[in-house]
């Protein structure tokens, strides 16, 4: 029986750059927008590199079925859905057991952020759609539902900003790009709300050394802290805007 291996692409380049032009240190091109759907109560899009999600919050809203509600605090329902077309393959349109795992990351991310108990009995919806997916929807999916519940006007302790330190033949990389998300060494994805210096989100598939793992959360701040100051720019200009406007 013939089988076939596939070699492992080099991901660090003789110059020291990635497959892509970047410095290890270096993030994708970032674009962010909110207030996009005019039937959503807040929205928005994030762009990283080329992965792109779209999220829409409705509520809070009175909860139904009724019994479902807390008399204490908002139920926060996510889903986080891959389009067909956002992958190389066509992908089946119903929720798959990834899907729905990364919804529940998701809802529990923002949770810390939400105050829920401002609105009891009501449910809150986000609906998050990966438009196109190239390594990181998980982030982008969270930063951009952060937006959304920031433009619905809802009440957070802070927003959330996420990106993922990685290892590329050996070397500590920052914001992963499809080919090192599935060739690198290691992946760790995490989120944090960064007045509060608090984490909402850490997850890592691989191995670090303990020192790695130390210089991995540092870099993974340094990037963090420039999506927080893109974030509250993105809101800023908007409800400044409007302002003027009004």
């Amino acid at each position: 029986m013939l089988t076939l291996q596939v070699q492992k692409p080099k991901l660090i380049l003789e110059d020291g750059r990635r497959t892509d032009g970047r410095r290890p240190d270096e993030m994708r091109p970032i674009k962010m927008e909110v207030g996009i759907l005019k039937n959503a109560n807040g929205s928005a899009i994030v762009e990283m590199g080329k992965t792109k999600v779209l999220t829409a919050v409705y509520g809070p809203r009175e909860m139904h079925p009724r019994h479902l509600a807390l008399p204490d605090r908002a139920v926060m329902r996510v889903r986080y859905h891959m389009t067909p077309f956002s992958t190389d393959d066509r992908k089946n349109p119903s929720l798959s057991r990834r899907e729905i795992e990364i919804s529940k990351v998701i809802r529990e991310a923002l949770e810390a952020a939400v105050l829920a108990e401002t609105f009891p009995r009501t449910t809150i919806d986000v609906f998050s759609e990966v438009l196109q997916a190239d390594a990181g929807t998980r982030l982008v999916a969270l930063m951009s539902a952060s937006l959304a519940v920031a433009d619905a006007g809802i009440p957070m302790r802070d927003l959330i900003a996420g990106v993922a330190v990685g290892k590329a033949d050996g070397t500590l990389v920052l914001d992963l790009n499809e080919e090192e998300d599935m060739w690198g060494e290691a992946d760790m994805p995490i989120a944090m709300m960064p007045s509060l210096s608090q984490v909402t989100l850490l997850q890592l598939n691989g191995n670090f050394t303990p020192e790695e793992f130390r210089a991995a959360i540092q870099l993974a701040s340094k990037g963090i802290e420039e999506l927080y100051k893109l974030q509250k720019e993105t809101l800023t200009s908007k409800y400044s805007a409007y302002k003027e406007v009004n």
